[in-house]
Protein backbone atom coordinates (compact mmCIF):
# COMPACT_ATOMS: atom_id res chain seq x y z
CA UNK A 1 0.00 0.00 0.00
CA UNK A 2 1.48 3.33 -1.07
CA UNK A 3 1.86 5.97 1.64
CA UNK A 4 -0.12 8.53 -0.38
CA UNK A 5 -3.16 6.24 -0.45
CA UNK A 6 -2.71 5.01 3.11
CA UNK A 7 -3.91 8.24 4.67
CA UNK A 8 -6.70 9.24 2.28
CA UNK A 9 -9.32 8.18 4.83
CA UNK A 10 -7.55 10.11 7.59
CA UNK A 11 -7.46 13.32 5.54
CA UNK A 12 -11.11 12.91 4.56
CA UNK A 13 -12.27 12.21 8.12
CA UNK A 14 -10.41 15.24 9.50
CA UNK A 15 -12.02 17.38 6.80
CA UNK A 16 -15.50 16.01 7.52
CA UNK A 17 -15.09 16.72 11.25
CA UNK A 18 -13.99 20.26 10.44
CA UNK A 19 -10.58 20.06 12.10
CA UNK A 20 -8.42 23.12 11.54
CA UNK A 21 -5.90 22.96 8.70
CA UNK A 22 -3.05 23.24 11.19
CA UNK A 23 -4.31 20.26 13.23
CA UNK A 24 -5.02 18.20 10.12
CA UNK A 25 -1.51 18.80 8.80
CA UNK A 26 0.03 17.87 12.15
CA UNK A 27 -2.03 14.65 12.44
CA UNK A 28 -1.12 13.60 8.91
CA UNK A 29 2.57 14.42 9.43
CA UNK A 30 2.93 12.41 12.66
CA UNK A 31 1.13 9.40 11.22
CA UNK A 32 3.37 9.46 8.15
CA UNK A 33 6.43 9.78 10.37
CA UNK A 34 5.27 6.88 12.52
CA UNK A 35 4.80 4.55 9.53
CA UNK A 36 8.29 5.42 8.30
CA UNK A 37 9.65 4.82 11.81
CA UNK A 38 8.22 1.32 12.25
CA UNK A 39 8.35 0.26 8.56
CA UNK A 40 4.92 -1.35 8.77
CA UNK A 41 1.58 -1.12 7.05
CA UNK A 42 -0.90 0.66 9.40
CA UNK A 43 -2.96 -2.53 9.59
CA UNK A 44 0.02 -4.41 11.03
CA UNK A 45 0.85 -1.87 13.75
CA UNK A 46 0.67 -3.04 17.37
CA UNK A 47 0.92 -1.51 20.85
CA UNK A 48 4.69 -2.01 21.10
CA UNK A 49 5.23 -0.09 17.85
CA UNK A 50 3.31 2.87 19.25
CA UNK A 51 5.22 2.75 22.54
CA UNK A 52 8.60 2.61 20.79
CA UNK A 53 7.70 5.61 18.61
CA UNK A 54 6.42 7.71 21.53
CA UNK A 55 9.52 6.80 23.54
CA UNK A 56 11.71 7.88 20.61
CA UNK A 57 9.90 11.23 20.43
CA UNK A 58 10.14 11.68 24.20
CA UNK A 59 13.93 11.45 23.95
CA UNK A 60 14.22 14.01 21.17
CA UNK A 61 11.18 16.31 21.37
CA UNK A 62 9.21 18.32 23.93
CA UNK A 63 6.40 16.84 26.00
CA UNK A 64 3.84 18.93 24.09
CA UNK A 65 5.09 17.46 20.80
CA UNK A 66 4.75 13.92 22.16
CA UNK A 67 1.21 14.78 23.28
CA UNK A 68 0.21 15.97 19.80
CA UNK A 69 1.75 12.85 18.23
CA UNK A 70 -0.17 10.66 20.69
CA UNK A 71 -3.46 12.37 19.78
CA UNK A 72 -2.67 12.05 16.07
CA UNK A 73 -2.04 8.30 16.32
CA UNK A 74 -5.01 7.81 18.63
CA UNK A 75 -7.35 9.50 16.16
CA UNK A 76 -6.10 7.52 13.19
CA UNK A 77 -6.00 4.07 14.70
CA UNK A 78 -9.13 4.41 16.80
CA UNK A 79 -11.38 6.36 14.41
CA UNK A 80 -10.18 5.00 11.06
CA UNK A 81 -8.94 1.50 11.86
CA UNK A 82 -11.09 0.94 14.97
CA UNK A 83 -8.19 -0.45 16.96
CA UNK A 84 -8.52 -0.59 20.75
CA UNK A 85 -4.89 -1.04 21.82
CA UNK A 86 -4.61 2.60 22.94
CA UNK A 87 -6.39 1.78 26.19
CA UNK A 88 -3.07 0.26 27.34
CA UNK A 89 -1.04 3.37 26.47
CA UNK A 90 -1.49 6.27 28.91
CA UNK A 91 -1.52 9.83 27.60
CA UNK A 92 1.89 11.45 28.12
CA UNK A 93 2.07 14.03 30.90
CA UNK A 94 2.68 17.58 29.74
CA UNK A 95 5.34 19.76 31.27
CA UNK A 96 3.90 22.66 33.23
CA UNK A 97 5.55 26.02 32.68
CA UNK A 98 4.44 29.40 33.95
CA UNK A 99 3.89 31.89 31.12
CA UNK A 100 6.38 34.68 30.53
CA UNK A 101 4.69 37.99 31.42
CA UNK A 102 5.88 41.51 30.69
CA UNK A 103 5.42 44.37 33.12
CA UNK A 104 3.29 47.31 31.99
CA UNK A 105 6.49 49.36 31.89
CA UNK A 106 8.12 46.84 29.54
CA UNK A 107 5.12 46.90 27.20
CA UNK A 108 5.29 50.70 27.25
CA UNK A 109 8.99 50.62 26.30
CA UNK A 110 8.30 48.32 23.35
CA UNK A 111 5.55 50.59 22.04
CA UNK A 112 7.66 53.71 22.57
CA UNK A 113 10.53 52.53 20.36
CA UNK A 114 8.25 51.64 17.41
CA UNK A 115 8.10 54.35 14.74
CA UNK A 116 6.21 52.38 12.07
CA UNK A 117 2.46 53.01 12.72
CA UNK A 118 1.47 49.56 11.44
CA UNK A 119 3.96 47.82 13.73
CA UNK A 120 2.78 49.89 16.70
CA UNK A 121 -0.84 49.00 15.93
CA UNK A 122 0.06 45.30 15.69
CA UNK A 123 1.75 45.36 19.08
CA UNK A 124 -1.06 47.41 20.61
CA UNK A 125 -3.75 45.00 19.39
CA UNK A 126 -1.89 41.92 20.60
CA UNK A 127 -1.54 43.42 24.07
CA UNK A 128 -4.80 45.39 24.14
CA UNK A 129 -7.14 42.62 22.95
CA UNK A 130 -5.40 39.38 23.96
CA UNK A 131 -5.83 37.81 20.51
CA UNK A 132 -3.56 35.05 19.27
CA UNK A 133 -1.17 35.90 16.44
CA UNK A 134 -3.09 33.61 14.06
CA UNK A 135 -6.28 35.46 14.96
CA UNK A 136 -4.63 38.84 14.45
CA UNK A 137 -3.58 37.96 10.89
CA UNK A 138 -7.20 37.11 10.02
CA UNK A 139 -8.82 40.32 11.30
CA UNK A 140 -10.96 41.95 8.61
CA UNK A 141 -12.39 45.45 8.70
CA UNK A 142 -15.91 44.03 9.13
CA UNK A 143 -14.79 42.48 12.45
CA UNK A 144 -14.09 45.90 14.00
CA UNK A 145 -16.97 47.69 15.75
CA UNK A 146 -15.82 51.17 16.79
CA UNK A 147 -19.25 52.16 18.15
CA UNK A 148 -19.15 49.38 20.73
CA UNK A 149 -15.32 49.24 20.78
CA UNK A 150 -15.37 45.48 20.29
CA UNK A 151 -13.51 43.08 18.02
CA UNK A 152 -15.08 39.92 16.67
CA UNK A 153 -12.58 37.08 16.52
CA UNK A 154 -13.94 35.05 13.63
CA UNK A 155 -13.38 31.30 13.86
CA UNK A 156 -10.54 31.44 16.37
CA UNK A 157 -8.92 28.39 17.94
CA UNK A 158 -11.36 25.50 18.08
CA UNK A 159 -13.35 27.01 15.18
CA UNK A 160 -15.21 29.32 17.57
CA UNK A 161 -16.25 32.96 17.24
CA UNK A 162 -15.87 35.27 20.22
CA UNK A 163 -15.86 38.95 21.13
CA UNK A 164 -13.07 40.86 22.82
CA UNK A 165 -12.48 44.49 23.79
CA UNK A 166 -10.76 47.17 21.70
CA UNK A 167 -8.48 49.77 23.33
CA UNK A 168 -9.86 53.32 23.07
CA UNK A 169 -6.34 54.52 22.20
CA UNK A 170 -6.61 52.73 18.84
CA UNK A 171 -9.97 54.21 17.81
CA UNK A 172 -8.40 56.95 15.67
CA UNK A 173 -6.06 54.75 13.63
CA UNK A 174 -8.71 52.05 13.16
CA UNK A 175 -11.28 54.64 12.07
CA UNK A 176 -8.81 55.88 9.47
CA UNK A 177 -8.37 52.33 8.18
CA UNK A 178 -12.14 51.96 7.86
CA UNK A 179 -12.16 54.97 5.56
CA UNK A 180 -9.39 53.51 3.41
CA UNK A 181 -10.46 49.86 3.23
CA UNK A 182 -13.45 47.78 2.29
CA UNK A 183 -15.29 45.62 4.89
CA UNK A 184 -13.83 42.40 3.45
CA UNK A 185 -10.22 43.66 3.46
CA UNK A 186 -7.71 42.34 5.98
CA UNK A 187 -6.58 44.93 8.52
CA UNK A 188 -2.90 44.00 8.13
CA UNK A 189 -1.64 43.27 4.64
CA UNK A 190 1.70 42.99 2.89
CA UNK A 191 2.82 45.52 0.31
CA UNK A 192 6.07 46.56 -1.31
CA UNK A 193 6.96 49.59 0.78
CA UNK A 194 6.66 47.61 4.03
CA UNK A 195 5.80 50.77 5.96
CA UNK A 196 2.48 51.99 7.24
CA UNK A 197 -0.87 50.59 6.13
CA UNK A 198 -2.13 49.93 2.64
CA UNK A 199 -5.49 51.03 1.31
CA UNK A 200 -5.75 48.29 -1.29
CA UNK A 201 -6.50 44.62 -1.20
CA UNK A 202 -3.52 42.41 -0.53
CA UNK A 203 -2.26 39.23 1.07
CA UNK A 204 -2.63 39.20 4.80
CA UNK A 205 0.45 39.66 6.93
CA UNK A 206 2.02 36.35 7.96
CA UNK A 207 2.42 35.09 11.51
CA UNK A 208 6.18 34.86 11.01
CA UNK A 209 6.38 38.54 10.05
CA UNK A 210 4.50 39.54 13.20
CA UNK A 211 6.71 37.32 15.35
CA UNK A 212 9.78 39.09 13.94
CA UNK A 213 8.23 42.53 14.58
CA UNK A 214 7.53 41.66 18.22
CA UNK A 215 10.92 40.04 18.87
CA UNK A 216 12.79 42.98 17.34
CA UNK A 217 10.78 45.50 19.38
CA UNK A 218 11.63 43.60 22.58
CA UNK A 219 15.35 43.55 21.76
CA UNK A 220 15.40 47.25 20.90
CA UNK A 221 13.56 48.00 24.16
CA UNK A 222 16.30 46.17 26.08
CA UNK A 223 14.05 43.40 27.39
CA UNK A 224 16.00 40.27 28.35
CA UNK A 225 12.95 37.97 28.39
CA UNK A 226 12.05 35.83 25.39
CA UNK A 227 9.15 37.78 23.92
CA UNK A 228 6.69 36.49 21.31
CA UNK A 229 3.18 37.58 20.29
CA UNK A 230 1.83 35.06 22.80
CA UNK A 231 3.80 36.81 25.56
CA UNK A 232 1.62 39.88 24.93
CA UNK A 233 -1.49 37.70 25.22
CA UNK A 234 -0.21 36.37 28.55
CA UNK A 235 0.49 39.93 29.69
CA UNK A 236 -3.02 41.06 28.68
CA UNK A 237 -4.63 38.35 30.81
CA UNK A 238 -2.30 38.81 33.78
CA UNK A 239 -2.67 42.59 33.90
CA UNK A 240 -6.47 42.31 33.70
CA UNK A 241 -6.40 39.89 36.63
CA UNK A 242 -4.14 42.21 38.62
CA UNK A 243 -6.56 45.07 37.91
CA UNK A 244 -9.37 43.08 39.54
CA UNK A 245 -11.17 41.75 36.43
CA UNK A 246 -13.22 38.63 37.16
CA UNK A 247 -11.34 35.58 35.86
CA UNK A 248 -14.51 34.29 34.16
CA UNK A 249 -14.61 37.43 31.98
CA UNK A 250 -10.93 36.95 31.15
CA UNK A 251 -11.72 33.37 30.14
CA UNK A 252 -14.34 34.66 27.67
CA UNK A 253 -12.03 37.34 26.25
CA UNK A 254 -9.25 34.79 25.69
CA UNK A 255 -11.61 32.17 24.24
CA UNK A 256 -10.58 29.43 26.68
CA UNK A 257 -12.93 26.45 26.73
CA UNK A 258 -11.98 25.61 30.32
CA UNK A 259 -11.58 27.96 33.28
CA UNK A 260 -8.66 25.78 34.40
CA UNK A 261 -6.66 27.05 31.41
CA UNK A 262 -7.20 30.66 32.44
CA UNK A 263 -6.35 29.98 36.08
CA UNK A 264 -2.65 29.65 35.26
CA UNK A 265 -2.52 33.47 35.31
CA UNK A 266 -3.30 33.44 39.02
CA UNK A 267 0.19 31.98 39.49
CA UNK A 268 1.95 34.91 37.80
CA UNK A 269 -0.26 37.80 38.93
CA UNK A 270 1.68 39.84 41.52
CA UNK A 271 -1.33 41.39 43.29
CA UNK A 272 -1.06 38.95 46.22
CA UNK A 273 2.75 38.81 46.18
CA UNK A 274 2.98 42.57 46.58
CA UNK A 275 1.34 42.29 49.98
CA UNK A 276 3.84 39.73 51.24
CA UNK A 277 7.05 41.02 52.77
CA UNK A 278 10.25 39.02 52.32
CA UNK A 279 11.88 37.89 55.61
CA UNK A 280 15.11 39.43 54.32
CA UNK A 281 13.47 42.87 54.46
Amino acid sequence: MEEGNTFVNLTRELRIRNYSQKTAEAYLSYNQDFVRFCHKDPRAVNTEDIRLYLDYLAQHRSASTVSVAYNALLFYYKQIWHRSFFINIPHPRKEKHLPVVLSKEEVGRMLAILENPKHKCILSLLYGTGVRVSELTHIKMMDIDLDRMTLRVFQGKGKKDRMTILPLSLKGILKNQQRLKKPDDFLFTRHRSGAGFTNGRGNRLTEMTIQKIVALAARRAGIAKTVSPHTLRHSFATHLLENGTDIRYIQELLGHAKLQTTQIYTHVAITILKGIKSPLD
